[in-house]
């Protein structure tokens, strides 16, 4: 079945919710389609041995709860199964509420556990209480969801349409709970290729995804390594927050005959269910800019108390975004270089890329992943490829185990071009990338050469050394009307008592309109005038006092501390990014005192890791490196559209005032 034949089917799956118009809110039609479709799938693939196991049911009635479980999974030829004797078609129409739930509860504990994360016993009584119960049933009972008409595939496609159409229902977001096929398949593919040696018959492989969703990147992880070879065994294990998202999941692998054992349900930043586990191939889709405020704590707790032996020990980054926090959670996730090394697909938007200057967490993250090699290639994505959002979109391939070819090096991929035109959009999906385009951006992966699309850099390229450049303060000082009645707007001034204020006020008027450019001369000049009005500032307040009456002067004589050293003006501090690898002082002689000959290097600024002067800052500006100026059009051309547009716009005036 074809992707528009699988739409045409989710389209008529979700006609069923006509049935709840007016009894049910349009936000909960979701929490009836989505569980009894997986019901019906479910009962659809069980079909074939379903006299098997009823069979077996009666033979091993009497034997104990884990010998009888075991023996039925073997009739079925599932992971799974159904002991009752009903089907969807054969409820009751007097009471199909309870035959329905002792239906679900025939299941195996797997399989019945599914319907518990969907709350199915309370929609089953909603329904039941407005007479729609049995209608609904019998409307399912009528899909035709066998595995012989419609692969597992094309299942994960129909959910995932039913979870769209939902999202929008609902006012959710989409694109939190699973990611468009192509979009799957190109990640998948990125990350498995040239893993042949993962992929030779008797190994077992293991594939993770801490955001699994519906289940979409563990299935086509499992799809990809089939496809190559039927000898791999493939393990698959994730963790998913949203119930329903993780019932589809758990549905899923049940269908495919995959243990669930590993597919858990949480808060993979707060409570990571897998600890300790490490993986082969590990792949993922976080939520885009989503805040982490609600496990800020635990977050937090962990970097601070196990910094480098727990997962965010390079730094963290601003809260209203925790992409990288998944992307760190993966890099603990992989195995040792000794014992074969791991490799991450995440699909990320632009803000990990360049988001937060030197010595920030996203910073320190990026220095982190760079500086231990483990970034092996970006691949921009096109625009308009998501559900629920048309911004751009990256893949980030990484591995600690990179071919000497790769090692130190990071390859940048510009896809935004490789796409077609969907002919109906899904949402914010407008856009589409077509294997062919997969293929050649695999490809372009794969040979790993400089091409206009495919730009290849050492690791030390993205990073930079914030210095701070100082110069000095000189100021010139007067007791002008302007200035004096800036000084009366300062705050310490609002705090002396109306005598001080007058005092000082009085103090001030005797200075006259003396320009003074030297601030000693000042300062001398300003207590003699105070002592003369009985006024005795303290040196936090002659602080204020020369701050308020002084403005910056070019002629002005350095101002300096008490040590003798020039003091710098925090009005004119700016920092200058020096590429890694370069000094700071060849590079400030050359681009920085030629335009400002008395500016001086903050030496005390130095970076927290290697003491050096500078801060060091990692950044990967994407789009510069792929930037291409386009010459503005000329003026001849511009001019006689402008006159078009104008002639155009006098005809409309004339054609209206006839």
């Amino acid at each position: 079945m074809n992707t528009e034949n699988h739409s045409e089917l989710a389209s008529f799956i979700w006609s069923i919710a006509d049935l709840l118009r007016g009894d049910m809110k349009q936000s909960q039609y979701g929490r009836v389609i989505l569980p009894f479709t997986l019901l019906r799938r479910m009962e659809c693939v069980l079909a074939p041995t379903k006299e098997a196991v009823l069979a077996a049911a009666e033979q091993h009635e009497n034997k104990p709860e884990t010998a009888r479980d075991r023996l039925l999974r073997r009739a079925s030829g599932q992971d799974f199964y159904n002991a009752s004797k009903l089907t969807l078609s054969q409820l009751s129409d007097t009471q199909t509420g309870e035959d329905l739930l002792s239906y679900v509860h025939s299941f195996s504990e797997e399989a019945r556990e599914i319907f518990e994360h969907f709350n199915f016993e309370d929609f089953v009584q909603l329904l039941e209480g407005s007479d729609l119960l049995y209608q609904v049933v019998q409307a399912f009972s009528a899909v035709d969801l066998s595995p012989q008409r419609i692969s597992n595939y094309g299942m994960g496609a129909i959910f995932e349409e039913l979870i769209r159409k939902f999202a929008e229902s609902s006012n959710e977001t989409a694109g939190e709970h699973f990611t468009p096929r192509d979009i799957v398949h190109l990640a998948t593919s990125l990350v498995l290729t040239g893993e042949e040696d993962r992929l030779q018959p008797g190994r077992i492989l293991t594939i993770y995804d801490p955001t699994a969703g519906t289940g979409g990147f563990l299935s086509e992880g499992e799809a990809y390594v089939n496809a190559i070879s039927n000898d791999v065994q493939v393990s698959l294990s994730g963790q998913e927050l949203n119930p329903e998202s993780y019932a589809i999941c758990v549905g899923d692998m049940l269908i495919k005959g995959q243990p669930v054992r590993n597919i858990r349900r949480g808060n993979t930043l707060s409570d990571d269910q897998l600890r300790g586990e490490h993986f082969d191939i590990m792949l993922s889709n976080p939520p885009f800019g989503v805040d982490w405020k609600k496990v800020r704590e635990q977050v937090e707790k962990e970097h601070k108390q196990q910094g480098y032996n727990g997962r965010f020990g390079p730094g963290l980054p601003r809260v209203s975004d925790g992409s990288l926090l998944f992307l760190m959670h993966l890099v603990a996730k992989m195995r040792a270089r000794e014992d074969g090394g791991s490799r991450i697909g995440i699909i990320l938007n632009g803000s990990p890329l360049f988001t937060g200057g030197a010595g920030s967490g996203e910073s320190e993250i990026r220095r982190y992943l760079l500086e231990h090699d483990l970034v092996e290639a970006i691949v921009a994505l096109p625009s308009d490829a998501f559900f629920n959002t048309g911004i751009n979109t990256y893949v980030w391939v990484l591995s600690n185990q990179k071919p000497d070819v790769r090692k130190g090096k990071v390859q940048l991929i510009n896809a935004t071009d490789r796409y077609a035109k969907m002919r109906k959009s899904l949402g914010s999906k407008r856009h589409y990338i077509p294997e062919s385009e997969q293929d050649a951006i695999v490809r372009q992966y794969g040979r790993f050469e400089e091409t206009d699309e495919s730009k290849i850099f050492p690791t030390q390229a993205f990073g930079y050394r914030r210095i701070t450049v100082e110069r000095p303060l000189q100021l010139n000082f007067q007791a002008s009307e302007e200035r004096l009645a800036r000084l009366q707007e300062e705050k310490f001034f609002g705090k002396l008592s109306e005598d001080e204020q007058n005092a000082l006020l009085a103090a001030c008027d005797t200075l006259g309109d003396t320009i003074y450019r030297n601030r000693e001369d000042f300062l001398a000049a300003l207590k003699n005038a105070c002592t003369d009005a009985q006024f005795y500032p303290s040196a936090a307040q002659l602080k204020n006092i020369w701050k308020a009456l002084g403005e910056h002067d070019d002629e002005a004589d350095y101002c300096r501390d008490k040590k003798g050293r020039i003091e710098p003006n925090p009005d004119l501090r700016d920092n200058e990014n020096v590429p890694l690898g370069e000094s700071v002082y060849d590079y400030f002689e050359r681009e920085v005192l030629p335009h400002v000959p008395d500016a001086w290097i903050d030496e005390s600024k130095t970076d927290d890791k290697d003491g050096e002067v500078g801060i060091v800052g990692y950044e990967i500006p994407f789009n510069r490196h792929f930037y291409v100026f386009e010459p503005p059009r000329p003026l001849e051309e511009i001019d006689a559209d402008l006159k078009q547009c104008t002639d155009r716009i006098k005809q409309m005036i004339e054609e209206l005032s006839a």
